[in-house]
């Protein structure tokens, strides 16, 4: 009941906040189309359709994790999770209702990256395909909370965060498979890679684009994807804390 609470307050805070909103869900949409401008100048031989859904996947992951972390700073400097933890709210308890509350916001993040990837590139995929693509990046928004809340946790204000964009995000473009192929990179660089989950988001999506695919493939993927969540809700818990 105290996860739902939380959650209910998150939510009405976000829709108060309406310039919040509207930033959260117009700036993914406004870098997917410069996207669109990039590739229009690449040359006609270079696949483009293989990077555009992942890239927009990184967008999702990005923001999500980017927005949440210093919001939920911005509760710890405000002194609302202490109240919470004084008046007797499990740890678990306010994750969960944290994750809850910002997950409809990735939920909407998540549809419309996709939706627009879809129509300014033109993508013609199957109704199956398309709804796996919206699993694929629901699932690595939700890990995106989830690992915004817990790097919030090392954060004493929302300056702190910005320095863990290099060390989250910068190897996820490169090292993941969502540039080149991992394989082609050393054994200790594809294995960070391996450590990060947005290279299991893009073999999924890699593999679920293609003319014909099996979904047997991508179930160790989506079994570590969905381990993520529960893994960082865990390290989450054990290391939120009150305002120093």
């Amino acid at each position: 009941m105290n996860t739902f609470i939380i959650a209910r307050r998150i939510l009405n805070q976000l829709q108060g906040d309406k310039k919040y909103l509207a930033l959260s869900i117009i700036a993914p949409l406004i870098i997917i189309y410069f996207l669109k401008l990039l590739f229009n100048a690449f040359p006609p031989n270079v696949p483009i359709t293989n990077f555009t859904i992942p890239i927009g996947a990184l967008i999702v992951h990005f923001l999500s994790f980017l927005l949440c972390a210093i919001l939920l700073v911005q509760e710890r400097t405000r002194g609302t999770l202490e109240r919470m933890l004084i008046s007797g709210y499990r740890r678990t308890s306010i994750i969960g209702g944290y994750t809850l509350g910002y997950l409809g916001l990735a939920t909407i993040q998540a549809a419309a990256v996709l939706f627009e990837s879809l129509w300014l590139f033109n993508l013609d995929y199957s109704g199956q395909t398309i709804f796996l693509l919206f699993i694929v990046i629901w699932l690595l928004a939700v890990v995106s909370v989830m690992l915004g809340i817990f790097i919030s946790t090392f954060a004493q204000n929302e300056g702190h965060v910005f320095p863990f964009i290099p060390l989250i995000i910068l190897p996820s473009v490169f090292l993941t498979g969502l540039i080149i192929d991992t394989n082609t990179l050393p054994g200790w660089a594809a294995f960070i890679g391996k450590c990060l989950p947005l290279h299991y988001a893009v073999n999924i999506i890699h593999e679920i684009i293609k003319p014909t695919y099996s979904l047997s493939s991508t179930y160790l993927d989506f079994t570590i994807l969905i381990g993520y969540i529960f893994l960082l809700w865990i390290l989450a818990s054990l290391t939120l804390k009150e305002t120093e």
